[in-house]
């Protein structure tokens, strides 16, 4: 059995901790069914990374847990039901939360969540963009039901639009042309989410409700939260307008009051793009459609890319330093670590 390098970790540690992260071999997995073998050339760390690497029992793993849901790389092996893609075709993926990661030189992954990748993006541009574009991609078209066109008249506020799923909703919303409010408190936040085209940029440390009326708006037609739904859900529950959409990626820590749309009868759903996968919905090969179109769509040049720290390998080290600069909480853009020391 020829074994590969991974990075994984046995216990749930402070990223601060050494033991965090290690450097680990594991044996080659094997291709069946609908699973590429894919050689992992680039990596990402989001939210939910660091989530899982902190949170769990004290006790020691039996064996070292493998994390990563983002990457890029190229297919080097395919089960026998595999139609989609072949060996040597370059992908991108967000993975499956139920599998092991991509914190690995090979990994498995089911070619219907999988995509081509763009073929003018480098691997540090590319394995920055299938977790939040897919979610940024579900959430608009999907769950508030925005379609492509005749969007003229209609808004969107992202609440928090300076992070990785914010960073591709704006622009994806722009291009179905709607007037994007996006909300960042910092200088150079304000100026990435307007770097990534939004139309207007307001505080979401302060009154969110005067902001958005001090623009001439009273009501806006789709609502996408994307941090701290506790604190924002009055606001979004004033500034959503009758009969509009709202859609939250983060999960509340407190029981929030749906009552409060009842006579705007406005709709509220989640979005979490791993659902489909989790449970195995005949949906599944949707992400594949959703993969291609954003490829498309870099390809096109319609999108900015939205890497803006790079790790040049893959390693323990390095995955510490890029969950501690997510843990940091301001986070622009996205990390990420591409290739393996030889």
């Amino acid at each position: 059995m020829k074994y590969i390098k991974a990075v994984g970790f046995d216990q749930h540690l402070p990223i601060e901790n050494p033991e965090s992260f290690q450097d680990i071999k594991i044996d080659t997995p094997e291709a069946h069914g609908h699973d590429l073998l894919v050689r992992v050339d680039g990596v990402s760390v989001n939210p939910v990374d660091t989530f899982v690497r902190k949170s769990g029992r004290k006790n020691r793993l039996s064996k070292p847990k493998i994390i990563g849901w983002d990457s890029v790389g190229v297919v080097i092996d395919a089960g026998e039901d595999v139609t989609l893609f072949n060996k040597g075709d370059r992908v991108w993926y967000a993975g499956d939360f139920t599998r092991s990661g991509s914190n690995a030189q090979n990994q498995l992954v089911d070619e219907r969540i999988v995509g081509f990748a763009p073929k003018n993006l480098t691997d540090e541009q590319a394995v920055a963009v299938p977790l939040v574009g897919l979610t940024a991609y579900e959430s608009l078209f999907e769950k508030l039901g925005i379609d492509w066109t005749g969007n003229e008249n209609k808004t969107l506020l992202i609440i928090n639009g300076a992070g990785g799923v914010g960073s591709i909703a704006i622009q994806l919303a722009k291009l179905a042309g709607l007037t994007v409010i996006a909300t960042a408190s910092r200088d150079n936040s304000i100026s990435w989410a307007k770097k990534m085209g939004a139309d207007y940029v307001i505080n979401h440390h302060q009154d969110l409700v005067s902001q958005v009326k001090h623009l001439n708006t009273k009501y806006v037609d789709y609502i996408l939260n994307l941090n701290n739904l506790d604190a924002h859900w009055n606001e979004i529950s004033e500034l959503i307008k009758p009969d509009g959409q709202i859609v939250a990626t983060t999960e509340n820590h407190r029981l929030i009051d749906l009552q409060k749309l009842t006579k705007k009868r406005a709709t509220f759903a989640w979005e979490w793009m791993y659902s489909k996968s989790y449970f195995k919905t005949e949906t599944m090969i949707s992400q594949n459609k959703i993969l291609n179109h954003l490829s498309q769509l870099y390809v096109d040049n319609d999108l900015l890319p939205i890497h803006t720290i790079s790790y040049p390998v893959i390693n323990a080290s390095n995955m510490r330093k890029a969950h501690a600069d997510v843990e940091t909480g301001s986070m622009i853009g996205k990390v990420v670590l591409t290739s393996w020391e030889k």
